[in-house]
This record gives C-alpha cells, sequence and structure tokens, in this order.
C-alpha cells in the first residue's frame, strides 16, 4: 500500500520506519521538501522511502497518518490538501497539548471537542480514525515491548475506515482483541483527556514503556 505519514518528529519517523519494514511505499510530509530530518530519513531508509510537502504525501498516499505536533495540525492537514484527503482513511494519532504555559502541558481543546472532531469538521470527506495516541512512540509500533495483555483504542465514524485502520494496527503487532471501537468521532474526547493523566503516570514510573488494560467480565 502506498501510505502517507505527516510529520516529521520521532513519532512521524517511527510510524514511517515501521511501514516500510512491512513492506509499504511510505512518503513523508513535511512543511519544506529540504526539511534536514526529513532528507536523513529517506536516506537511511532505501527504495520505498520518499518525502516531499504535505501535499505531496498526501496526494501519493491511499491512506494518511497524521503525526503532526496536535496544536498545528489542522494547519498541516489545510496545507496536505483537502482534495488530498477526500475518500482516504486519516489516522490521526495527535493530541491537543498546548505547551504555552510550561509543564505539564494542557489541552487546547477538550470536553465538549477534540482534535479528532476538528479534523473531521475541517475535512468531512477524509475518514477520519483517532488511534495510537495513548501509547508512546516505541509501544505504537512494538506493543510486546509491555509485558502482559493491554488495550488500544479507536473511534471514527466510518466503519470501513476503523477496519482498515485496525489492520494496519494488527500489523505492527496490536492483537484484534486488544483494540476497543468507542464508537463514532466524538470519543475522541475520551482518548485525548486521558494524556494529562499518562503524563503523571509517566512521572511516577519515571518510564513512558507503559500501557494500560481494561479487563471485564
Amino acid at each position: 500500500m502506498r501510505i502517507a505519514v505527516l510529520g516529521t518528529g520521532t513519532v512521524g519517523k517511527t510510524i514511517a520506519s515501521k511501514l516500510v519494514e512491512l513492506g509499504h511505499e511510505v512518503t513523508i510530509g513535511s512543511r519544506s521538501p529540504d526539511n534536514a530530518a526529513l532528507l536523513e530519513w529517506v536516506g537511511e531508509t532505501g527504495a520505498r522511502a520518499s518525502g516531499g510537502t504535505f501535499a505531496d504525501a498526501a496526494a501519493a498516499g491511499e491512506l494518511v497518518f497524521n503525526c503532526t505536533a496536535g496544536g498545528a495540525s489542522l494547519e498541516a492537514l489545510a496545507a496536505a490538501g483537502a482534495e488530498n484527503l477526500a475518500g482516504k482513511t486519516l489516522i490521526d494519532v495527535a493530541n491537543p497539548l498546548d505547551f504555552s504555559q510550561g509543564m505539564p502541558p494542557t489541552l487546547s481543546v477538550c470536553n465538549d471537542d477534540s482534535l479528532g472532531e476538528r479534523i473531521q469538521a475541517a475535512f468531512p470527506k477524509a475518514r477520519v480514525v483517532k488511534a495510537l495516541n495513548t501509547v508512546n512512540t516505541a509501544v505504537m509500533v512494538a506493543p510486546d515491548s509491555v509485558p502482559g495483555d493491554h488495550n488500544l483504542f479507536v473511534c471514527g465514524n466510518d466503519a470501513a475506515a476503523k477496519s482498515e485502520a485496525s489492520a494496519l494496527l494488527e500489523s505492527f503487532g496490536w492483537p484484534r482483541d486488544a483494540l476497543i471501537d468507542l464508537g463514532d468521532i466524538s470519543a475522541a474526547r475520551g482518548p485525548e483527556m486521558y494524556l494529562p493523566l499518562w503524563l503523571r503516570l509517566m512521572g511516577s514510573l519515571g518510564t513512558a514503556q507503559f500501557n494500560i488494560e481494561v479487563r471485564r467480565d
């Protein structure tokens, strides 16, 4: 599959590298095609890796990952172009973290709205799926790095898009029964509002290599 990854930070490059490892053709998108991190990743990764602008990547991909910083996601997706996102599954990994008041960050949107919803509203022809935002980068692509059973959440308005996203998550190593479908895109409020607790847990545990398990009868 041809997949676009928007964002050249640690999350974007980690997911892109995993996708290449799995045999996909991946284009990372950046504000500038001359971005140093982008050029380095392409040079190190091999033939199935390429880079370009946000628009270049979104046009090339049959499926799109949004791995940009949450505060810049709407701007980055606008640069990618609504026409390049239309009809495609858009897996939104971003969190609306606001660092303007220092650490720990707050959420720029919460309670009665979410970044996932804002992306879906801004790009109504895209099929937005919120996923992967509740674990750190290494756990996203290697869930077995955390021992035992633990869960990941998905939500979105389009059942086929959620199924497509879930199949990719399974290829990352997430068992199907570890994925919990929370419902439509308004459910993105919950996983996004988990981030303040995640940050406190990271501080208390002294590591980002953890996740939670939902137990049920």
